[in-house]
């Protein structure tokens, strides 16, 4: 394995590619997620049963539901540093979700008229925490959290295959609707609704192409925050720890083969250093491996000007640079500053979401937030005083329009 070093037309080809991307490629499962989603649809739970047996390891006569008595077991069952570790990560993701809601408020905008705005909670969510490849207990802190702190009432969790750990961080945050399925399936039971499992407002959580493609599919009938795909990682520094900015690729790099992991330098000698530390890093991690030879690169600048720009032109799911970098930053998910700041806490611990839009999407928006779980109610109240204020200039532009009806409604009020 070998990270490439790109420089000159090659560096600029490869961005220019990495500017098209999308989120994910679906168009190879999305016929097979179509199935899926139309048989839960119609059969409901004799459907989810069907696949949770085949891909979900759902035994004979088992519950779709887990009992809360298993969870607790399972909190129970794990080690006191596990135990402390998702105590602490809870805590610093909460207190960053209160620092984060949204608050009520009113103002009078003009004499005599009154606006502001309520903040109130979806009635549900569905928070799909991954079980494939690697269980994600985190993913349980960083979706369900937020939806407490918002209020949501009936928060609902399905995980395939769930670990021990996944489990035991449900108990801990008191979700009581746990369902051990996932796939498209699962997406499909959340948003439709099954005997067993109710429909939500809206579903959250990363996973594989299948769940992606699942949210895509029933995305005007159940909200979603974002689709995802593979983690990206961008990296810049000139005089940066070749071992810390290695450890950080190697680290986002094994998610997925298909991880997208760049750093970006002016120091052609940093840039071999990375090359190396990387290389030495990867023979017994064969996932980062194989996506840091397909698909990551080192790529050499003029400038830490030059850095930046090219960062907001990839837009990625994680960047890392200078704090002094920060005011030029625009188009990225999560920002890590200097060089104790690893991606990974932002993975686990440090409080924001690690739920991120990938696939330039970071262009449009940032991660998950409490902001996904509230709707935010534009509300107003205008006094007699106040209409006759502005009664006339409404009643200019619904006359511009040609809309009578409204220019009366206003008109009506100033007699």
């Amino acid at each position: 394995m070998r990270l490439r070093i790109l420089d000159g037309p090659k560096r600029d080809r490869y961005v220019q590619a990495l500017e098209q991307r999308g989120a994910t490629d679906l168009a190879e499962v999305e016929p097979a997620v179509r199935r899926i989603v139309r048989d839960v649809q119609r059969n409901g739970d004799r459907a989810l049963r069907r696949y949770a047996a085949k891909w979900d390891g759902l035994g004979k006569g088992e519950s779709l539901r887990v009992p809360e008595d298993e969870l607790h077991e399972a909190w129970k069952n794990i080690s006191p540093e596990l135990q402390d570790a998702i105590k602490q990560a809870a805590e610093n993701i909460r207190r960053y979700c209160e620092w984060q809601k949204p608050e009520e408020w009113q103002r009078e905008i003009h004499r005599g008229v009154s606006v502001g705005q309520l903040v109130r909670p979806l009635e549900s969510v569905g928070c799909y925490v991954p079980g494939g490849r690697y269980p994600l207990p985190s993913t349980m802190l960083m979706t369900v959290i937020p939806a407490q702190v918002a209020g949501v009432p009936q928060i609902r969790v399905v995980s395939p295959r769930p670990a021990q750990a996944t489990f035991a961080a449900a108990a801990f945050l008191g979700v009581r609707e746990f369902y051990r399925i996932g796939g498209a399936q699962a997406i499909a039971a959340l948003a439709y609704g099954t005997k067993s499992i109710p429909r939500v407002t809206k579903i959250v959580g990363p996973g594989n192409r299948y769940v992606t493609a699942a949210k895509k599919l029933v995305a005007f009938d159940c909200a979603i925050e974002f689709l995802a795909g593979p983690t990206e990682a961008v990296i810049i520094s000139e005089k940066g720890d070749p071992v810390f900015i290695a450890c950080d690729m190697v680290a986002q790099g094994e998610h997925d083969p298909d991880a997208l992991c760049v750093f970006i330098t002016n120091s052609s000698k940093l840039a071999k250093a990375v090359q190396s530390e990387v290389q030495r890093r990867t023979p017994d991690n064969l996932i980062a491996a194989e996506s840091l030879s397909r698909r990551g690169a080192v790529l050499v600048v003029d400038s830490l000007d030059e850095a930046i720009e090219t960062a907001n032109r990839i837009a990625p799911e994680h960047l890392t640079l200078p704090e002094s970098l920060a005011p030029k930053v625009q188009n990225a998910s999560s920002v890590f500053f200097n060089e104790f700041t690893p991606q990974a806490a932002g993975d686990y611990i440090s409080g924001p979401n690690h739920v991120l839009p990938t696939g330039a999407m970071a262009r449009v928006r940032g991660g998950l937030s409490v902001l996904d779980y509230v709707r935010i109610i534009a509300c107003q109240e205008v006094s007699r005083e106040g209409m006759r204020q502005i009664a006339p200039p409404a009643i200019a532009l619904a006359e511009a329009e040609g809309l009578r009806g409204h220019a009366e409604s206003l008109r009506a009020r100033c007699s």
